[in-house]
């Protein structure tokens, strides 16, 4: 029997659709305009390499060591706009071309507002006018937090640098550029061999064990009313402006950094609310009340140890495709931006409670939020209407699509294939949270190791 569906219900989807059209098309147009991350990533990295030098095994430096790293730094920094580069960057810029481009930066070096680079510019211009003048060390001690810079400017105006790039330092940059480059390539190596494994198994059996699942008994309309009402309107347009609004009003004395990220986590939590509450309505008006230990998104469907192994063999392959396809968009799209600003504060903040709270949002509170929302609802929802193989095709583009990100869509949607195989394969909604919060582990782990 097919349930009459209200008329008020209806226009409320339609409305939330219109909205959620032109806040999402808003949104990655947006994101074109957003610088990518991927530049501060290997600049970092190439920086790390640098500091890692004098620690670095000479049998092993043909295989981590491409090319002389300030030299690739200062390439790729040619490459791109001088007025879009930051002050920073500009200013390594300025130093590793050993002033032979000072005319055409002039402008930039008289007429900067920057306080903090004001003295190290003044530096710079007594160096061109002098090639012998040699500043005291001291004159640089203001640089020493910033490692490379100062490891930078210690060859360029020839002082010793011994008391920061100590053997200790060097050591530790030695490990992060092993962690770095090896973490990634056996992740791969492994994930690829079981998925090999797993693709050879089914293609014997030509079949998926697609495990049983109950889906709530909602409707296409109730799901519009969840991701475009719920998800979009009240989370990602309204509640912003209340969570903002509190951050702001008590984080006025706080560092930026600090700001920030308590923005991102009430913000996650201002976002979450709104979706979460019209599940509970949804289920509470199918059963006339909703009962905590009931489990209706199928969580312990599966012992926690069977679960958090298949979330970890969902996680090992589902990168090496995710990777594959970052790499073609990576040689297919010159212009990648659109980077999530949360990797950028997590790349560049000193803050241990600010990494703390990026930390608790990016790898608790996100993954279990997304996975109920698109493997917990959605995704059993659609497989009941449209059939398994279409389900976990439309809601992973769901999910890349609500990421706002053109450029990172297509390796969004394959990680959504994958955590949506695992969520059906394994028939618990908590190895999805798993993967999902796997994965947001290792690319947060592996932005806290770039960290100079």
């Amino acid at each position: 029997m097919i349930k009459k569906i209200s008329s008020t219900k209806i226009i409320l989807a339609l409305i939330s659709l219109i909205i959620t059209f032109f806040v999402w098309q808003q949104g990655l147009r947006d994101s074109l305009n957003r610088p990518s991350v991927s530049f501060d990533i290997s600049q970092k990295e190439q920086e790390i390499t640098e500091l890692a030098l004098q620690s670095t095994p000479s049998n092993l430096k043909k295989f981590l060591i491409n090319n002389d790293p300030v030299e690739e730094i200062y390439n790729s920094l040619s490459e791109v706009s001088f007025d879009q580069l930051t002050d920073r960057n500009k200013i390594i810029l300025i130093i590793s071309s050993d002033f032979s481009n000072y005319e055409i930066h002039k402008s930039f070096l008289n007429n900067t507002k920057s306080k903090t680079y004001s003295l190290l510019i003044d530096e710079i211009k007594k160096k061109y006018n002098d090639n012998l003048y040699k500043p005291s060390p001291s004159r640089f001690d203001l640089f020493k937090s910033d490692k490379y810079l100062y490891h930078l400017l210690s060859k360029k105006f020839d002082f010793d640098d011994s008391s920061l790039l100590t053997k200790s330092l060097s050591r530790k940059m030695f490990l992060k550029v092993l962690a770095i480059r090896l973490i990634p390539l056996f992740t791969v190596l492994l994930g690829s061999i079981i998925a090999l494994k797993t693709l050879w198994n089914t293609f014997l059996s030509k079949k998926i064990d697609w495990k049983e699942f109950i889906p709530l008994d909602l409707n296409l309309i109730d799901m519009i009313l969840l991701i475009a009402g719920g998800f979009v309107v009240l989370g990602e347009v309204i509640t912003p402006l209340f969570s903002i609004t509190l951050v702001e009003l008590f984080s006025q004395n706080l560092s930026s950094e600090l700001s920030q990220s308590l923005k991102i986590f009430f913000g996650y939590l201002f976002m979450a609310f709104p979706p979460l509450l019209i599940i509970y309505l949804q289920i509470k008006s199918l059963n006339g009340e909703y009962t905590l230990k009931k489990d209706y998104f199928e969580f312990s469907k599966m012992p926690i140890k069977y679960s958090f192994i298949k979330g970890f063999q969902g996680w090992l392959m589902i990168i090496p495709f995710v990777l594959l396809v970052s790499l073609i968009m990576n040689f297919l799209i010159d212009n990648k931006n659109g980077s999530n600003p949360l990797l950028e504060i997590v790349l560049n903040t000193n803050n241990y409670f600010a990494l703390i709270l990026l930390l608790f949002t990016t790898t608790i509170l996100a993954p279990l939020f997304e996975e109920i929302i698109f493997r917990g609802i959605l995704l059993p929802i659609l497989s009941r209407d449209f059939g398994i193989i279409s389900g976990i095709s439309i809601s992973a583009f769901i999910f890349a699509l609500a990421h706002l990100s053109i450029s990172e869509m297509p390796p969004l949607f394959v990680l959504g294939i994958g955590l949506g195989i695992t969520r059906m394969v394994s028939g618990s909604l908590l190895s999805s949270v798993f993967m999902h919060s796997l994965w947001n582990g290792l690319t947060f782990l592996n932005l806290f190791l770039l960290r100079t």
